[in-house]
């Protein structure tokens, strides 16, 4: 079995910075504030010409529950386009072969769209709430709140040290810029815009970011077969087969870098697949981005931004591993004329060398620049979520009841800037004690899995009570843990950072926090089932005021009600997530790559070629998707933007009149409504 830390050359081995300090600083400092200070002009343009007041709760933190389904598509792609996605892609597609980037991305793209039967479900049951939490709250009370918080907080912090130790290896390895500078200085102009603008912000830049990085990898993805040692898929495939019969994989059929018949491909699969729906069901940003689409957005937001973004980790991770492997050997490659050695792999610096290969020191800065920019993005997304539990679950909850949007947004505030701080502080404790992305990619789900289950029923099950919510979670995490720690010392005779971050003892304990819940939760609840109403989740009013569809042009803006599907809408766009969740889990995950498991086939040269040319297909598919349907979704609200800034009229001044007399309800929990 190939092991993760399989050891390669000297670690202490390390090329030289093909950038310089500035340039790090540069990206990470002045195109942070840059971005930051543009998204704080937006948000002022945005409350002047359409009227969206980030000093209100409901446009902070859920965007007025009006973003429609081409932004909520590319939301949902940039929740996932994390710098691990295309950095731990192509290391796992050096560590296994092609079976590697595939399995990532079928780790991510079920559990996404299956995200869309929760989203729609909530939206169905509870609509005016802000955070998973508050369902639970509400649901099972105080006990299982906090336990769910701590369960949340767990998965947001596990992800943000996953991010920031990958994002800060490579803007180190590019520019020479220290890690620890990195890690604190990449959160800086995320808190900033994320402070001003709220989720909106968050949905604007991870749409402009996204777009960015995907028209990079699109770049890279023509810019490969330019060089002369590559020249064509045909000639690529020859490097590669030359490579693995030099370097073979052991696990692999063959040896051979080029077949999906892969033990540590396939046990990385499972473990990616668990510790994924964890990361989407128990991340609090998932259900806030729900929460702030458009009913009839959810689902087709959902299910297109899944599958769209399936291409990004398969096509990017299989061409940069296939590169790598295939130049190792050349004087072209930066590490000539050794291989690359183990640390450099699991700080996932493949995509880096692949970038400098393939373009130089133009490749260095794409990579420092989509390496940024994926981070920010997703941190934005998780300092948001952050916020929103300090704000809503503890201050709202535990300390002021009545807590006006004034409060409210304060203490969103504090939370922005708390969370930026500890993730920082977290991640570079996490670098001092020898944990890398590795590490962190392949043990997470350990920590991240055990409120699966115990969500999913406390959303679409009435009988789950309340000591099971409680108690099957707990249960999990610690069987889980048991299980990873165990095996490690059974499997490898030690417990250390390096047996624990080894693919066996993470699958077993992986495996393990994900799936006891499920006897747990059951034969609890099956001993006192509860039997819950539904629409007693409507009966506590959590919303700040009513809701207006700013999204339309002020001609044709809608009603609140008017843009609510009805009770047989939603079961309708229910059912169609459902059968899309299926669909996509077992094409992903089951008939598609299982067979050729089995199979132990080796791909021939026209196989390869059509392996690799759909998936870069896909990925410029992914590119109109998140970067051009947005912009064709939101063309109505984008020309009144621009009809009220070059008529010069305050579109929110002229319309805040009406606004305020027909509505004038703020909904206070526990008083009920006032005028």
């Amino acid at each position: 079995m190939a092991t993760f830390f399989q050891p390669r050359a000297d670690p202490s081995q390390a090329i030289e910075p093909p950038l310089s300090q500035a340039a790090g600083y540069v990206v990470v400092v002045v195109i942070g504030l840059v971005i930051a200070l543009g998204m704080v002009f937006v948000t002022k343009l945005l409350k002047r010409t359409v009227g969206e007041d980030n000093k209100k709760t409901e446009m902070f933190m859920t965007a007025n529950r009006s973003v429609r389904t081409g932004l909520t598509a590319s939301a949902v792609v940039s929740s996932w386009l994390w710098s691990t996605a295309m950095l731990g892609s192509s290391l796992v597609g050096y560590n296994d072969g092609l079976a590697g980037p595939f399995w990532f991305a079928a780790g991510c793209s079920p559990m996404i769209v299956f995200f869309a039967v929760l989203g729609i479900s909530c939206k169905r049951k509870i609509p005016e709430a802000h955070t998973l939490l508050e369902i639970v709250r509400i649901r099972y009370e105080k006990p299982a709140h906090i336990v769910f918080m701590f369960l949340c907080l767990v998965n947001n912090v596990i992800a943000c040290a996953n991010m920031l130790l990958g994002a800060s290896a490579a803007i180190s390895a590019m520019t020479g810029m220290h890690v620890i500078a990195a890690t604190f200085l990449l959160p800086v102009g995320v808190a900033l815009y994320t402070f001003v603008g709220g989720i909106k912000a968050t949905f604007l830049t991870d749409y402009m970011h996204t777009t960015v990085i995907l028209i990079i990898l699109c770049y890279f993805s023509v810019k490969a077969w330019t060089i002369e040692e590559i020249g064509s898929v045909g000639k690529l495939y020859e490097l590669v087969k030359a490579a693995t019969e030099r370097n073979p994989i052991p696990g692999n059929h063959d040896g051979s870098y080029l077949t999906m018949t892969s033990k540590d491909g396939i046990l990385f699969g499972i473990l990616h697949l668990c510790a994924n729906f964890g990361l989407v069901i128990m991340d609090t940003s998932f259900f806030i981005k729900a929460f702030s689409a458009s009913p009839k957005a959810v689902v087709p937001g959902y299910i297109v931004g899944g599958i769209a973004y399936f291409a990004i980790p398969w096509a990017i991770g299989t061409l940069a591993s296939s590169v790598v492997v295939g130049l190792e050997s050349n004087p072209i490659f930066p590490t000539y004329p050794r291989r690359m050695s183990s640390i450099e792999v699991s700080n996932g610096l493949v995509l880096p060398y692949f970038a400098i290969t393939i373009a130089g020191k133009g490749g260095a800065i794409c990579i420092l620049l989509i390496t940024f920019m994926a981070v920010t993005s997703t941190l934005s997304a998780q300092i948001i979520a952050v916020s929103s539990i300090i704000s809503f679950d503890i201050y709202r909850t535990y300390f002021n009841r009545t807590a006006s949007d004034i409060d409210v947004i304060r203490w969103s505030h504090i939370g922005v800037v708390f969370f930026a701080v500890f993730a920082a502080a977290f991640s570079t404790m996490l670098y001092y004690v020898g944990v890398d992305l590795g590490w962190t990619l392949y043990m997470l789900g350990v920590l991240t899995c055990p409120g699966i289950f115990p969500t999913v029923f406390t959303i679409l099950w009435k009988k789950q009570n309340t000591a099971a919510a409680i108690v099957a979670p707990l249960l999990g995490m610690a069987t889980g843990i048991a299980v990873w720690l165990g095996s490690a010392y059974a499997i490898y005779g030690e417990v250390s950072i390096k047996t624990t971050g080894l693919s066996a003892p993470c699958v077993y304990g992986t495996v393990a926090s994900a799936f006891s819940p499920i006897p747990y939760s059951i034969i609890i609840s099956l001993f006192n089932p509860q039997n819950f109403d539904w629409a007693d989740f409507r009966n506590e009013k959590l919303a700040f005021g009513a809701v207006l569809d700013v999204t339309a042009s002020n001609e044709d803006i809608e009603t609140p009600s008017a843009d609510v599907p009805s009770d047989v809408e939603y079961k309708r766009w229910g059912r169609i997530a459902t059968y899309w969740s299926i669909a996509t889990f077992l094409g992903h995950w089951v008939l598609w790559p299982l067979p050729m498991y089995a199979a132990k086939y080796v791909f021939s040269e026209a196989f390869y070629s059509a392996w690799l040319i759909i998936a870069i297909f896909w990925l410029w598919g992914t590119l109109f998707v998140a970067g051009f349907y947005p912009l064709i979704d939101g063309r109505k609200q984008i020309l009144s933007v621009l009809s009220a800034l070059f008529s010069g009229k305050d579109v929110a001044e002229e319309s805040g009149s009406s606004q305020a007399s027909s509505i004038q309800v703020e909904k206070v929990e526990g008083d009920g409504p006032r005028k």
